[in-house]
C-alpha cells in the first residue's frame, strides 16, 4: 500500500488544493523550524523546502517503510529533510521545544480520541512561545453529500474515531490542548469528503 500511497492520496483528496493552502498557511521563512507530525512520503515538507530553502524542516512517522520512500522522494527532489521514526504524541521527546511552526495532515482522523488530544498535546509542547500549529484534516461534514462521501474514509480507518472529525470537534481539541486564536481558515470538498484547515497558536 505504501508505494501507491501518493497516487491514492492525489486522486482521492484533491491534494494539490489542500497541500497549497497548507502551505501558504505555514508561510515559510527563512530560519523557521517546521516539524510535520506523520510525515508520511514527505510530500508537504519537500514542498516547503523547496518553497524556502533556508528552513529547517523534520518529518516524524512511525513506519520504516514510508520513511525510507520519504527519503527516497526527497533525495530525488535534491532536498534536505530531517526523519525521525516516531508516533505523533513523542514529537517533542525526538525533537524537544525547538520548532516555531508544527503541522500534520491526514492524521487525526485516525486516531482515536485520546490519542487525537495526546498528539496535539505534545505538538503545543514541541512550539516555542507564539508557535503556529496548522491541520489539514477531515474536519466537520457540512452537507449530506459530504457525509456520505466520508463514510468511505469511516469505512476504513473506523466509524468512531472518524465520526469525531465529523461531529468537528477538532477546534475543540485545538484549543484544549493549550492553543490561542483556533480557526478554521478553509474548507476543500474532495471525493471522500471535506477537509479542513486549522490554526492556532502556542500563548507567549
Amino acid at each position: 500500500m505504501t508505494g501507491g500511497y501518493d497516487r491514492v492520496i492525489a486522486v482521492m483528496t484533491r491534494e494539490r488544493r489542500w497541500r497549497s493552502a497548507l502551505l501558504e498557511l505555514i508561510a515559510p521563512e527563512a530560519g523557521d523550524v517546521i516539524v510535520d507530525v506523520g510525515a508520511g512520503t514527505g510530500s508537504q515538507l519537500i514542498a516547503i523546502k523547496q518553497a524556502v530553502p533556508a528552513v529547517r524542516v523534520i518529518g516524524i512517522d512511525p513506519d520504516p517503510a514510508t520513511l525510507a520512500l520519504a527519503r527516497h522522494k526527497a533525495q530525488s527532489a535534491g532536498v534536505e529533510i530531517e526523519w525521525i521514526r516516531g508516533f505523533g504524541d513523542q514529537v517533542d521527546t525526538l525533537v524537544g521545544a525547538t520548532a516555531n511552526k508544527i503541522m500534520s495532515s491526514l492524521v487525526l482522523h485516525q486516531c482515536d480520541l485520546p490519542v487525537k488530544s495526546a498528539i496535539l498535546r505534545a505538538m503545543a509542547r514541541t512550539l516555542c512561545p507564539g508557535g503556529l500549529v496548522a491541520i489539514a484534516d477531515y474536519g466537520l461534514q457540512r452537507t449530506l453529500w459530504m457525509r456520505t462521501l466520508f463514510r468511505q474514509v469511516q469505512a476504513l480507518d473506523g466509524w468512531e474515531r472518524t465520526g469525531l472529525n465529523a461531529m468537528g470537534i477538532l477546534p475543540e481539541l485545538i484549543a484544549d490542548a493549550g492553543f490561542e486564536n483556533v480557526a478554521e481558515v478553509r474548507v476543500v470538498q474532495t471525493p471522500t469528503g471535506s477537509i479542513s484547515l486549522y490554526s492556532g497558536r502556542k500563548p507567549f
